[in-house]
C-alpha cells in the first residue's frame, strides 16, 4: 500500500492564483455558482472550539469578535451578488487613495468568499471531514495500524538509509509528550520534498512516531493526496486533513485544525502552501495564523527547519529513494507570541489583519533559523 501511495505523491502540486478581475467579471456577468461546495456552507464550530473564558483572556472578546467576522463575511457576500434585473445599476463610487486598501498581486492575495475559483475537485471528500471531527474506536484502531507502518517506513529510511542530524531533539520530543495539559502545539516548517510529512518525524523515538494519540495532526493536498477511496482512507487514517489549495483561509481544513487545536492536539503545517522545489522565500499563507488566532488556548509555536530531504526523495523522476544523502534538521526556539496575541485580542484586532501578523512573526523567525540550518548542513562532514 505504502508504493501505491508514493506513486500518487509524485507530482507536487503548484498553488494557481485567480485573478481578481476575472473573479469579479464572473460575478456580475452571471452569478457564476462555485463548484466547490465547501465554498457555499457556513462555519459553525464545533462545540469543543468555541473558546471558553480563562485566565489569558475574556470569552466575551472572543465572542464579540467571532461575532464581527462573521458579519463582515456575510455583509462582503450581500455585497457582491449580481444587481436585480429590475432595478437600475448604481453608478460606480469614486474611491480616494485613503479608502483604497494597500496594493497586492494576485499571488498574494487570498480568494475571496463566495467566487469561483476554478479549483478542480478530483474526487468529492466531504464524507472525510465528519469522521476526523468525530473518531470513533474502529478509527483508532485502523488508525494505530496505519500510523505504526508508516512510523516505522519513516524511521528506516531516515534513520537507517540516510544520514540524519538532529539539533535540538530534546526540545521537539519534551513538546510533544510533555507540554502542559490541553495546550496545543503548532508545528511549522519548510516543505522542499513530498517525503518532508512523515519522514522528518522518523527521527522521534518509537513511543511517538507509531503512536496514534501523540503524532501529529497534519494537512494535506485533496488533489494529490485525496483522489481516490483507497488514498483517502489511507490518509485519512494517517491523521492528515484534506486541504483545498487555492480557495483561502475560511475552509473546513483550517476549521478542523482550529478544532483540534481546542483539543490540544499537535498541529503540523507547512505555511508555504506547497513543495518549495525552487527554495525561495515565499510569502507564508495566513491559514496557520488564522489557527493561532482563533485558538481557544494559545498554542506552543514551534518553528523548525531542515536541508537535505529534497535529495533523499527528489522531486523529479523517477522518485525513487536515495540512500546515503545528508539530512539536517533544526528546531528552532518556540516563538512566544502570548503577550502579542492577547493585545491583538484586547484591541479586537479584525482577524484577516490579525492572522496576516501572527504569520509575518513565523516569517521572521523562519529567516533566521533557514540561515542557521543552512549554514549547519553546509559544515556537514
Amino acid at each position: 500500500m505504502l508504493m501505491v501511495v508514493c506513486s500518487n505523491l509524485r507530482r507536487p502540486g503548484h498553488v494557481g492564483a485567480a485573478s481578481a478581475a476575472r473573479n469579479i467579471n464572473w460575478l456580475i456577468s452571471g452569478g457564476y455558482t462555485p463548484p466547490i461546495r465547501a465554498l457555499a456552507r457556513q462555519y459553525v464550530q464545533a462545540p469543543e472550539a468555541r473558546p471558553v473564558p480563562d485566565e489569558r483572556f475574556p470569552g466575551s472578546q472572543q465572542d464579540r469578535k467571532d461575532i464581527a467576522t462573521q458579519t463582515e463575511r456575510c455583509s462582503q457576500s450581500k455585497d457582491q451578488r449580481p444587481p436585480s434585473p429590475s432595478s437600475p445599476p448604481s453608478p460606480p463610487q469614486k474611491l480616494n487613495s485613503s479608502t483604497l486598501p494597500p496594493p497586492m498581486s494576485d499571488r498574494d492575495a487570498d480568494p475571496p468568499l463566495d467566487v469561483a475559483t476554478g479549483v478542480a475537485m478530483p474526487y468529492n471528500i466531504d464524507w472525510i471531514f465528519p469522521r476526523l471531527r468525530n473518531p470513533s474506536k474502529f478509527w483508532y484502531v485502523v488508525s494505530q495500524c496505519v500510523v505504526t507502518a508508516v512510523g516505522i517506513f519513516s524511521k528506516v529510511v531516515l534513520m537507517f538509509l540516510n544520514k540524519p542530524r538532529v539539533y535540538n531533539k530534546e526540545r521537539l520530543v519534551q513538546l510533544i509528550s510533555k507540554r502542559p495539559k490541553g495546550i496545543p502545539l503548532v508545528t511549522v516548517s519548510n516543505h522542499y520534498s513530498c517525503f518532508d510529512d512523515p519522514g522528518l518525524w522518523g527521527c522521534l523515538p518509537m513511543g511517538l512516531v507509531c503512536n496514534t494519540y501523540k503524532i501529529r495532526w497534519s494537512m494535506a493536498a485533496h488533489d494529490i493526496c485525496f483522489t481516490n477511496k483507497l488514498h483517502s482512507l489511507f490518509f485519512m487514517f494517517g491523521k492528515c486533513i484534506p486541504v483545498v489549495r487555492g480557495i483561502g483561509v475560511y475552509q473546513d481544513a483550517i476549521n478542523l485544525c482550529i478544532e483540534k487545536a481546542a483539543l490540544g492536539h499537535w498541529i503540523h503545517v507547512f505555511p508555504e502552501g506547497k513543495v518549495n522545489m525552487e527554495k525561495e522565500e515565499l510569502r507564508l499563507k495566513w491559514g496557520v495564523g488564522r489557527i493561532i488566532y482563533e485558538s481557544p488556548k494559545i498554542p506552543i509555536i514551534l518553528p523548525l527547519w531542515h536541508e537535505g530531504m529534497d535529495e533523499l526523495l527528489p522531486n523529479v523522476e523517477p522518485y525513487v529513494f536515495q540512500r546515503h544523502k545528508k539530512v539536517t534538521l533544526n528546531v528552532g526556539q518556540p516563538l512566544d507570541l502570548n503577550d502579542f496575541i492577547l493585545d491583538l485580542k484586547k484591541r479586537q484586532v479584525p482577524e484577516p489583519t490579525a492572522r496576516k501578523l501572527i504569520t509575518d512573526k513565523i516569517q521572521e523567525a523562519f529567516r533566521d533559523l533557514r540561515a542557521e540550518t543552512e549554514k549547519l548542513h553546509r559544515e556537514r562532514n
